[in-house]
């Protein structure tokens, strides 16, 4: 599944691109997650704004000549990817959302059809207000500190790992990223998330963000076939330190990597650098 690195390359490789065209046409192939909440036919002559991110949603805003505003929120769901060319072919049966434009077309292929794009007037309205508000912060807000961490950890049972997962929190550790953010901090991710000292959340905090930094640096993780809007593949999946590594001797210890399942996920760790 894309993450919030890739759906950020995703982001950044098209949206100085798309931003000022006018929509021409938008087709529908196959229907997604969730119906669109609208007539897209509606929507030509529209401008488009500025594409922004909130955690693995992309919002595309909109705007027509009379002042009416609204956007079209993307989730790439498990398997989905954006391309924006002005040179792609016939839709196929895995191009589920095409937004011809002045600039290019922006186009949504998702073989698997759990990905979305939903309208709403606003981000804080309709239905993207409602995916959108169990998300917990952004990895690089100001307000997102050891203290906070702690603050949100305070009693709960369940493991650090998991916790990061949930995305109630902090946004953007997901699988790959939580285990490769718990190996820098030096922390078990088996750990129960309210034990967690105040300076071990400052480290962990700190690790998230150096990941996801890098990882944004590096293109994401293209473990399968998760290409930009460009159509490019990112690489930060040969760089992990434990994700993917098991029985590999730790790059830090020389003890060799394990694996354990959490909550039907897959958890790489090394049993000497990181404690409990």
């Amino acid at each position: 599944m894309p993450e919030l690195p890739e759906v950020e390359v995703t982001r950044l490789s098209f949206a100085d691109r798309i931003e000022g065209a006018q929509v021409l046409s938008v087709q529908m192939g196959k229907p997604l997650r969730w119906p669109v909440g609208r007539d897209v036919g509606g929507l030509i002559g529209w401008q488009v704004g500025v594409v922004i991110r909130r955690g693995k949603y992309l919002w595309l805003p909109l705007h027509e000549a009379s002042g009416d505003r609204g956007g079209l929120l993307i989730h790439l769901g498990m398997s989905g990817s954006l391309a924006f060319s002005s040179g792609v072919g016939p839709a196929g049966v895995h191009d589920h959302f095409d937004m011809v434009t002045t600039k290019g077309v922006l186009r949504l292929t998702d073989p698997r059809r759990f990905g979305a794009v939903v309208w709403g007037c606003s981000m804080d309205d309709g239905v993207p207000a409602k995916l959108l508000a169990g998300l917990g912060l952004e990895p690089f807000d100001s307000r997102l500190s050891g203290r906070y961490l702690r603050d949100r950890l305070q009693g709960r049972r369940v493991s650090i790992k998991q916790a990061l997962l949930a995305g109630n929190i902090v946004v953007g550790a997901g699988n790959i990223y939580a285990c490769e953010a718990l190996f820098r901090a030096g922390i078990d991710p088996r750990l129960p998330a309210g034990r967690l000292s105040l300076p071990r959340c400052d480290r962990l905090i700190l690790a998230v963000q150096s990941v996801l930094a890098q990882a944004v640096a590096m293109g994401g993780s293209s473990l399968k076939d998760f290409k930009d809007a460009h159509g490019s593949q990112g690489h930060f999946q040969l760089s992990t330190q434990v994700y993917g590594r098991e029985g590999q001797p730790c790059g830090v210890c020389a003890q060799p990597v394990v694996r354990v399942t959490q909550g039907q996920r897959s958890t790489f760790f090394c049993r000497k650098c990181q404690k409990k």
